[in-house]
């Protein structure tokens, strides 16, 4: 009896622990990354566009969510690269320039990433998603 009931009680603890560590992690999915400083100078780097195309090199950034792109008005084309309801990989190209329609992204929910064009935008590239969704420019 005693050996019984010390297996219910651990039995128990079990399910409890299993349920808050999902709760728990369920909750810190929806949290975006912070990156630090170094990090993010890294990631960067990592994700710019592989292009021999200098101006896009120098000018298409990749942005973070902790940067909150759409927050103000900047005047700067943006491309949004996310998977919709299907999965499928698309990519919308947006310029930020009204106050009052404010992009909204599911940053923790779908798959994205989000691009910022520095330049001119008679320079503006042209770019596309491949199968595997790698970003790049048309042309290539």
């Amino acid at each position: 009896m005693y050996k019984l009931n010390i297996k219910k009680l651990l039995s128990l603890l079990g399910a409890i622990s299993l349920v808050g560590t999902s709760t728990t992690s369920l909750v810190a999915c929806n949290t975006p990354q912070e990156y630090t400083t170094k990090e993010l100078k890294e990631l960067k780097k990592k994700n710019k566009i592989n292009t021999t195309n200098q101006e896009i090199r120098d000018n298409l950034e990749w942005i973070a969510p902790q940067e909150k792109p759409f927050n103000t008005v900047d005047n700067k084309w943006y491309y949004i690269i996310y998977k919709d309801n299907s999965n499928n990989i698309k990519l919308s190209k947006r310029i930020n320039n009204n106050p009052d329609v404010n992009i909204k992204l599911p940053w923790s929910n779908l798959w994205i990433k989000v691009y910022r064009w520095n330049g001119e935008e008679q320079n503006l590239p042209d770019l596309i998603v491949d199968n595997d969704g790698n970003v790049k420019v048309k042309e290539e």
